[in-house]
């Protein structure tokens, strides 16, 4: 299964405003393992940056402004994700902008359907908890000390490690994230089987014994009931 987790920053918090997107970072996943595969873009919004959004993002007029505009980089990023399921940190912000722009230059859209959005699933998982980037980042021990700002690639990459824990590890289908490599290192780290310290008592009746023992003579010496191991 190819997944892609994914985030943006944008110039504000609506799309009907005017306002656009910046940057679009994805990484790929495929049967919940990064293969190394990432999609990064710095976008021209071909308006002004707020002081708001800067002092979130970083990425100001002067950065951006020999960047792509949306309608050069669209195509590319629509193949980059294929048919893939969209992970997503509150996926309804970053649709409504993707869809906004995909529209605006006549590409198809990205059925919502295909969002997953991890804030929802955190919020079920763990209710009542904090459930922000950052507040996962912390229950999961996952390294943040990077992200001083926010950075569509860098988000990502950390959502995705998010991700795995929220599906319980590496091994969602298996659940064996929590016991590997648990037994290594020596005889003493073996678990070998022992002779039992006290015999379980018989769940047979002395008929039942007898009768065996005389099915058992039957057979003659080579009766496997006569070897010993």
């Amino acid at each position: 299964m190819r997944e892609i987790v994914l985030d943006t920053e944008t110039t504000g918090f609506e799309p009907s405003e005017g306002h656009r997107i910046v940057e679009i970072g994805a990484v790929e996943l495929f049967n919940h393992m990064p293969t190394g595969r990432t999609y990064h873009q710095y976008i021209n919004p071909e308006r002004p940056m707020p002081n708001e959004a800067f002092e979130v993002h970083g990425l100001g007029d002067e950065f951006l402004r020999d960047k792509p505009v949306f309608a050069e980089i669209g195509t590319a990023f629509l193949e980059f994700v294929g048919e893939a399921r969209l992970v997503i940190h509150n996926a309804a912000f970053d649709m409504k902008f993707l869809n906004f722009e995909l529209g605006r230059v006549g590409l198809p859209r990205l059925p919502f359907e295909r969002a997953l959005d991890t804030l929802a699933l955190a919020r079920k998982r763990f209710p009542g908890a904090p459930a922000t980037l950052d507040a996962l980042c912390r229950r999961f021990g996952v390294d943040n000390s990077a992200r001083e700002k926010h950075g569509a690639l860098l988000d990502s990459e950390i959502l995705a490690e998010v991700y795995l824990e929220l599906i319980g590890g590496r091994q969602p289908d298996f659940g064996l994230a929590s016991v590997s490599g648990t037994r290594t290192g020596g005889a003493e780290g073996e678990w070998r089987p022992r002779p039992r310290p006290v015999a379980l008592p018989p769940r047979i009746t002395e008929e039942e014994a007898a009768a065996h023992a005389a099915f058992v003579a039957k057979l003659g010496d080579g009766a496997i009931w006569l070897k010993r191991v």
